[in-house]
């Protein structure tokens, strides 16, 4: 997994890399050990840096946590929004969201320890570091919140749901699989398939195809008497 920042953040000067380095650092070390485990000695030794060195770029370890935990937000916003914007202008409501759970998911669980970092570690941090990050949770959420209101508009989310809810339960579904995948059980691509089915079947007005029956492979049981008296 990479842990990178949103290209447009990044400086080539030296002391931006630096910085860069140790971000990316703790956004591998906070990702796997969590908050309460992770320490600026094992960043340090990710970043391949001395620990004092951190205090040069970041005035404290919860700075530091604060940035990454902003960070995992504001880059998965960024990377869904463009897929969005990529989109086939022949692209149904539905087919947005499709492709949202998609980006949500490959983000989350491929591409961005800035992002698991954030998402398994947003209950445990203390609220104080928090605040960034909840306000660009905020703006995360409307994209959501779009999405599903769009989709409603046109029918194609069934009518006794709460959007509101729906999405909390979408957006935490997605969010749980960083604590539970693991790539030796089973491949992202599955995960995303059964993740972009089974919310597709919840929410959406639109039946999914009948299964075919299987073929029968064993004797029919004769009939019953009832059964009998009404082939006569």
């Amino acid at each position: 997994m990479m842990a990178r920042k949103p290209d447009a953040q990044r400086d080539d000067s030296k002391s931006a890399r630096t910085r860069e380095r140790i971000l990316d650092a703790a956004a591998q070390v906070l990702s796997k050990k969590g908050y309460s485990g992770t320490r600026l000695t094992d960043v340090a030794a990710v970043a391949e840096i001395q620990a004092p060195a951190i205090y040069y770029y970041f005035p404290s370890r919860e700075d530091l946590i604060e940035e990454v935990m902003w960070a995992g937000i504001a880059e998965m916003r960024k990377y869904v929004i463009a897929a969005l914007e990529a989109a086939p202008a022949e692209a149904t409501p539905m087919d947005r969201i499709m492709i949202a759970v998609e980006v949500h998911l490959r983000h989350e669980l491929n591409i961005s320890d800035y992002t698991t970092a954030s998402i398994r570690n947003s209950g445990q941090v203390p609220e104080k570091i928090r605040s960034r990050q909840k306000a660009e949770e905020a703006k995360y959420g409307e994209v959501w919140k779009k999405l599903i209101r769009d989709a409603a508009a046109e029918g194609e989310i069934r009518p006794e749901l709460d959007l509101r809810i729906a999405r909390m339960l979408i957006l935490g579904a997605l969010n749980w699989a960083a604590e539970w995948w693991n790539p030796r059980r089973g491949s992202l691509d599955l995960v995303v398939r059964n993740a972009q089915s089974i919310i597709q079947s919840g929410i959406g007005t639109a039946a999914p195809a009948a299964a075919p029956k299987p073929a029968r492979t064993r004797r029919a049981a004769k009939p019953t008497p009832q059964e009998a008296d009404l082939s006569a």
